[in-house]
């Protein structure tokens, strides 16, 4: 099932959330790959040892928490995505412009993973996952350029994060926002954005932590399908 791409910001929030049920839907039925919850936790710990500088650094340590948490991470947003799709005429009627667009970029990124991640799990070969057996697997089950897209998507919603931090009304609307949400249920959704705002916040600029994060993961892309033995740790 092909992640949709195109479309306005709430048009692409609906369609990639109608994807992540549908897609969730089918697993419940036993379509599930049964390794993905190893593949997701390898990837995790390996994002915590490629980003454990920027994780103890006192200005950054917010922000590697919301990247690796909320957008690169192996938790489970199939919550999140269910109270949004159920409420989301209030959503983007409600929501600021700007937050909206950011979710749906979000959400976007939380899609392109799932399918990914599937894709890895599905033909990763027996045995404990490992640096040779998951970039094997990696290469067989994405393409260069999906791979590329998932890097420029998180890059996109860190730096429209950014943007949002420099604009006080849109926090202090964010804020009020707070007891509605609740009764709403966007409760996840409300935490999501409150998270990433007091993570760009906290770490007054964002350039240099996005920098790092593209390149990294840019540079690991290529060793990746370059045929790099150690693509991770080289």
């Amino acid at each position: 099932m092909p992640v949709p791409t195109e479309g306005s910001a709430p048009d692409s929030l609906r369609r990639h959330l109608e994807y992540l049920r549908d897609l969730r839907g089918r697993e419940s039925k036993g379509r599930r790959p049964p390794r993905l919850a190893e593949v997701k936790d390898w990837q995790a710990k390996r994002l915590a040892q490629t980003y454990a500088d920027l994780a103890a650094s006192t200005r950054y340590a917010k922000a590697t928490a919301f990247f690796l948490g909320d957008l690169y991470g192996a938790k489970d947003f199939s919550g999140r995505d269910e109270a949004m799709l159920r409420i989301y005429p209030l959503l983007v009627r409600t929501l600021p412009r700007g937050a909206v667009e950011t979710a749906a970029l979000a959400i976007e990124v939380d899609a392109l993973s799932e399918s990914l991640d599937r894709r890895v799990a599905g033909v990763v070969e027996p045995g404990p996952v490992g640096e040779e057996s998951y970039a094997r697997a990696y290469r067989q089950a994405g393409t260069r350029a999906e791979r590329l897209r998932q890097i420029e998507l998180i890059d996109d919603v860190g730096r429209r994060l950014d943007v949002l931090v420099g604009k006080p009304m849109v926090y202090a609307t964010l804020k009020l926002m707070r007891a509605p949400a609740r009764l709403a249920g966007m409760q996840e959704l409300q935490s999501f954005l409150e998270r990433g705002f007091e993570a760009f916040r906290h770490m007054g600029g964002a350039k240099e932590f996005l920098e790092t994060i593209s390149g990294r993961e840019k540079a690991i892309l290529n060793r990746l399908f370059s045929g790099h033995p150690s693509p991770f740790s080289g």
